[in-house]
């Protein structure tokens, strides 16, 4: 019995590869090939798919937009969120729970009831199709969220740091950054990762708010249809790609989450 436990966390992490693995096979097959018939890996392997992607200026540069307004967001998220977490652990004041709770229902909100508003008011302020506009629109569900994970590792900081670094003179900018922020570097690698992936995979603000010079690659991949029907492989190697960011962002934060889920609010 010892020996078969093993077999059921391997079988589930196999269970949970399929998928990817089954979009990265697809991503070296053809359309015709897809739709021919059942195959587990490709019978005419091709790289066309990835080709056209990294040699088509309206390919490549979806992730590039992507990255743009992505990274944009995150930056700006998690040093809003900083100040303000910071504010809702040290300080009590009149509704700071209820201010702290309204926070969250924007994240509750689905995009599709801001999409309209922001679409209007960029409109009239000249910054429809650009980066900034689809990382500011973002901020509005992901600084709430790191806002609320950064509060939770503020206040597992004891107060007494706070006093003492005062008490030796140091001015509040200088201690935070120098001091406190080392201290709950665990929770910033947490924020920056969920606000890089919620940002990542939003589509619906993104696509609403851009059309040409901004257009993020998940807009691209929902217009890959011809008179012959979808592209199938194509699509299949965009997602494939879309999952690399990711991937590498998880890489060089993982020993951040694992902290982060063991002591942050997550």
């Amino acid at each position: 019995m010892t020996r078969l436990k093993p077999l059921v966390p391997t079988l589930y992490i196999l269970f949970l590869m399929l998928p990817i693995y089954w979009l990265l096979s697809m991503s070296f097959k053809t359309t015709n090939e897809i739709l021919g018939g059942f195959s587990l890996w490709p019978q005419q392997f091709t790289l066309e798919n990835y080709r056209k992607i990294f040699t088509d200026r309206t390919w490549y540069m979806g992730y590039v937009n992507s990255l743009i307004y992505v990274v944009l967001n995150t930056v700006v998220s998690v040093a809003v969120a900083l100040p303000a977490a910071y504010a809702f652990s040290r300080y009590r004041f009149l509704g700071d729970k209820h201010l702290f709770f309204w926070l969250l229902t924007n994240r509750m909100a689905p995009p599709a009831v801001f999409a309209l508003p922001f679409f209007q008011l960029y409109s009239s302020l000249n910054l429809f199709d650009t980066h900034i506009a689809v990382a500011l629109a973002h901020c509005l569900f992901n600084i709430p969220l790191a806002v609320w994970i950064l509060e939770g590792f503020m206040s597992g900081v004891p107060r007494e740091l706070d006093e003492t670094a005062f008490v030796d003179g140091y001015p509040f900018w200088r201690f935070f950054i120098k001091i406190f922020l080392p201290t709950i570097v665990a929770g910033i690698g947490v924020a920056a990762f969920f606000c890089f992936m919620f940002s990542w995979v939003e589509l619906l603000l993104a696509k609403t708010l851009t059309s040409v010079d901004a257009k993020p690659i998940a807009a691209t991949m929902t217009r890959t249809a011809s008179t012959s029907g979808y592209e199938l492989g194509l699509l299949a190697a965009a997602g494939t790609l879309t999952i690399v960011p990711g991937a590498i962002v998880i890489y060089f934060v993982r020993n951040y989450i694992a902290k982060g889920f063991a002591l942050g609010r997550v």
